[in-house]
Order: structure tokens, then C-alpha cells, then sequence
């Protein structure tokens, strides 16, 4: 095939969430056409599915330097940089009219199935980093599409590939056959229905995140509420309870985010949940009764449950880079040059400094994996984190390697040091990075504290139970 010149292509943008639309934003501003392609019906499709949810970080941190500016000449305004968007906010509020401004540089309904060079599957060599990508589209009305592109920036993020709640990070035996029973996502208790399948049962919620707090608080209200009496949480955790289990609390930097932990710690402490530490899932079966049964590596059995939420945090779909020549860390399925920065086992995301193109690179040349689907299966993602890494790469597609070099970024701590402990071991040593020592696994119950903020002032250094 006689491909065209390189520069004469556009760049290609995975996913019309905000990293993607930042992206698009940050090429305009250097000069360069970009194409964005979004798989839902809308922009910020994935944003949408959790509108019910409050961010921790407030307008002023999650509105991008060039798309705000693209968006000034329409007359639209930030809200109020001080306060807090829900998911709903940010998709309406600043998503949506930003993707108005692109216009048909957007285009919804189209998911893409692969990505490769011209003419070159991943094996060959001759001439290949001249070659511009193809990439295969499938539009919603099953039609298909080859595109070229002098670049792509995959920011498809990572939300339609939820972990399992099996800790071995394989789905747990019974695990899809409950699907029935069984939620990945935050539920929304203003949703009639939703909240009517939680009302007054038992729900297992599997994970320690901000997800997870959210899910623990929202049942926590619809317990207290005149519709939820019986209404009961079981917060399944794979560590044991230590000073870095509730997050930052007071100390953490986004205030917000502090909250959520105390929110989750109010909850166990007023036993509207009751928390099982050191518990690893790895079968789910079904009682007589339809009920789901929980059991753990070492064999213990909870009692049966009506539902569970597993919020065990997400992965990075890969299948449609296949072709392509990702440098990618074994463990982790972010850039290698990235991966010792936000090693969940070493780093909160206050510690990661700032990072651009450079960290963000392959050995296949001209493919980044910005976003969300940068950190692979880390967490503690910030937006604006996101838009710092659009900036660099948008720049050094531009041949502007010095200002593509110029990562400025300050993150807020998360109020906790060191990493969180992923595995417990019964040896693990303070500040060893490698976790928090452990408390035998037992069904606990939080004694209330003497003052909202006392978790986080009395947690030892690095978040870990004394000696």
C-alpha cells in the first residue's frame, strides 16, 4: 500500500474521557489535527456510568489549562474552582462542551479493535518506525473502518476491566455464575431500583479504596434511612486493619478523599458494617437460599450474603495493542519507565513526581498510554495528573522536545507515607515498603474515636502499628 506522509496525518486519540479530550486540546494548541474516537454513544461515556459520584478533587483541579481555553471564546465559565463535581457535573459541566468545540473531530459509537503499522505486524523490522499506524474501527452499526495516523495516544482508560474479587487476581470459582449478585461499580442509591436491591440486606463490599468507602458510606445512609432499616455491610479486606487503612484522614491533602476514609471508618464504628480483615477471597458459592457465600484462601467461610461489591480496582485492556512493541512493567501493565514512580507497594500518589513523555515511552515509537490506562493496575490516579502527561506528549509530537522536558506538576499528598501494603505478611517490617504489620484475621469491630481526626493523628509514621 503507498501510505501517505506521516505529517499530513492526524494524531489519533483513544477515548473522548478527559485525558482524551485534553489530549485533543493540547494538539490543537501545538498545530496538529487530532482525531478522537470514543467507543460509548457520548463523550465522557465512561464518566457518565459513575455520575452519581462525587470527585475528592474540585473544579479548579480537574478543568485542563488548554482545554479551558479552547472552550473561552464559546463564553463557557469554569464553576466555582473551590468546589466538588460529581460525575454528572464534570461530564455536563466541562466534558460535553468540550467536545462540542472539537466537533467532528470526535466521533462517538466507535470502538477500536487494533491497532498496527502499515504493513508490518509486530515481528518485522525493515522500515518500520517510518511507517504510519493503522487502526481498525468498528463503528455501532457493526460497519468497519481503517484509519492512518502519524501517532496514537490511547487513553481508553480503564474502566470496562474491573479486577475480580478472587485475590489471586484471577475470578474467584463461582465467581461468574453470581453474576446475578454481584456489582463492579459504585451503586447509585438515588436509583429506585438500585437502591431497592440493597434496602435492608446484607452486602459483602470487597476492597480497601476511595470505591470502596464510597460504597460503605452510601450503605451506611440507606441504613439510617426510613427504606433501609436492616440494611447491613460487610467490608471484606485482604489486610488487616492498621493506621493507613482508612487513607489520610484530616492530614490527606484533598480533603475530600480524607473524608471518604472517615466516612468508612464511622461506618464499621456505628456497626452499620462489620469489617473481616486478612481475607482473601477465592470461591463463591451459592446457598440454598440463592444467597452468596464467601470463602477465603484459608478456608473460612462468611455468612451468607445477599449481594457483594467488588471494588478491587481495575486493568489495562491491551488485546488491541497486540501488534504493537509495548515496553510495559510485568507487574504493574504501566510504561517501565513509569512503574517504579507509582509502585502502589512503594508510592501514594502525593510521592510520584511529575512525569512526561519520556516516562510514557515504548519501543515502538510514536504510541503513548496516557490517563488511567498509564498507571496500568496502579491507583491513586489524579486528572490532573493526566493533563500534565497530554501536554508533554502533545509537545514532543510536535518536535518541541524542550517544552515536552518541562513536566511541572505538584500532587497532594495522600496524608499516609510509603506504599500501602498490598500483601500482609506476619514478618513484614515498618517502613520495609512492603506493607504494615498484621493482625491475625478476625471479624473487627472500630471503637468510635474521641474526635473525627483521631485516626489520622495517632496513625504512626508511614501508616503502620507500632512496635
Amino acid at each position: 500500500m503507498n501510505a501517505p506522509a506521516t505529517t499530513e496525518l492526524p494524531v489519533l486519540v483513544i477515548g473522548a474521557g478527559p485525558a482524551g479530550l485534553a489530549a485533543a486540546a493540547h494538539l490543537l494548541d501545538q498545530g496538529i489535527e487530532p482525531l478522537v474516537l470514543e467507543a460509548g454513544p457520548t463523550a465522557g461515556a465512561a464518566v457518565r456510568q459513575w455520575s452519581h459520584v462525587r470527585l475528592f478533587s474540585t473544579w479548579g483541579e480537574v478543568v485542563d489549562p488548554a482545554a479551558e481555553k479552547l472552550l473561552a471564546p464559546t463564553g463557557w465559565t469554569r464553576p466555582d474552582p473551590a468546589t466538588y463535581p460529581s460525575g454528572g457535573d464534570w461530564a455536563e459541566q466541562y466534558l460535553q462542551p468540550l467536545a462540542d468545540v472539537l466537533g467532528d473531530r470526535v466521533r462517538t459509537g466507535a470502538t477500536v479493535t487494533g491497532v498496527s503499522r502499515a504493513g508490518r505486524d509486530r515481528i518485522v523490522d525493515a522500515d518500520r518506525d517510518a511507517q504510519p499506524f493503522v487502526v481498525h474501527v468498528t463503528h455501532a452499526d457493526g460497519a468497519e473502518e481503517r484509519l492512518s495516523a502519524r501517532a496514537v495516544i490511547d487513553a481508553s482508560g480503564t474502566w470496562t476491566t474491573p479486577s475480580p474479587a478472587g485475590a489471586s487476581g484471577l475470578a474467584a470459582l463461582g465467581e461468574r455464575a453470581a453474576a446475578d449478585r454481584i456489582t463492579y461499580r459504585v451503586p447509585d442509591m438515588k436509583d429506585p431500583a438500585v437502591r431497592a436491591r440493597y434496602a435492608g440486606q446484607r452486602t459483602a463490599v470487597i476492597g480497601s479504596g476511595a470505591s470502596a468507602f464510597t460504597a460503605l458510606a452510601y450503605l451506611a445512609d440507606l441504613a439510617k434511612s426510613k427504606d433501609g432499616t436492616g440494611t447491613k455491610g460487610v467490608w471484606i479486606l485482604r489486610r488487616g486493619i492498621s493506621g493507613s487503612t482508612f487513607g489520610g484522614g484530616e492530614a490527606d491533602q484533598l480533603p475530600a478523599r480524607g473524608a471518604l476514609g472517615l466516612a468508612a471508618k464511622a461506618t464499621v464504628d456505628e456497626g452499620h458494617a462489620d469489617a473481616v480483615t486478612g481475607f482473601r477471597t477465592e470461591t463463591i458459592e451459592r446457598a440454598d437460599d440463592g444467597r452468596l457465600i464467601l470463602i477465603g484462601e484459608d478456608g473460612r467461610r462468611l455468612d451468607p450474603v445477599d449481594e457483594v461489591i467488588v471494588l478491587t480496582g481495575f486493568r489495562p485492556d491491551l488485546s488491541f495493542l497486540n501488534e504493537l512493541r509495548l515496553g510495559l512493567d510485568e507487574r504493574l501493565q504501566a510504561p517501565v519507565e513509569l512503574a517504579p514512580l507509582i509502585d502502589p507497594n512503594h508510592h501514594s500518589c502525593g510521592t510520584v513526581y511529575p512525569h512526561g513523555h519520556r516516562e510514557l515511552s515504548h519501543p515502538e515509537q510514536g504510541i503513548y498510554l496516557v490517563g488511567m490506562k498509564s498507571y496500568g493496575r496502579a491507583p491513586t490516579f489524579l486528572a490532573m495528573t493526566g493533563y500534565e502527561q497530554v501536554r508533554s506528549v502533545a509537545a514532543v509530537i510536535a518536535g518541541d522536545l524542550e517544552d515536552a522536558d518541562r513536566v511541572e506538576l505538584t500532587l497532594p499528598e495522600t496524608g499516609v507515607c510509603g506504599g500501602a501494603g498490598l500483601f500482609d505478611t506476619a514478618d513484614a517490617q515498618e517502613g520495609d515498603g512492603g506493607g504494615c504489620c498484621v493482625p491475625a484475621p478476625q471479624l473487627v469491630q472500630l471503637g468510635a474515636p474521641t474526635t473525627v481526626g483521631a485516626t489520622a493523628e495517632q496513625a504512626p509514621a508511614g501508616g503502620c502499628c507500632g512496635s
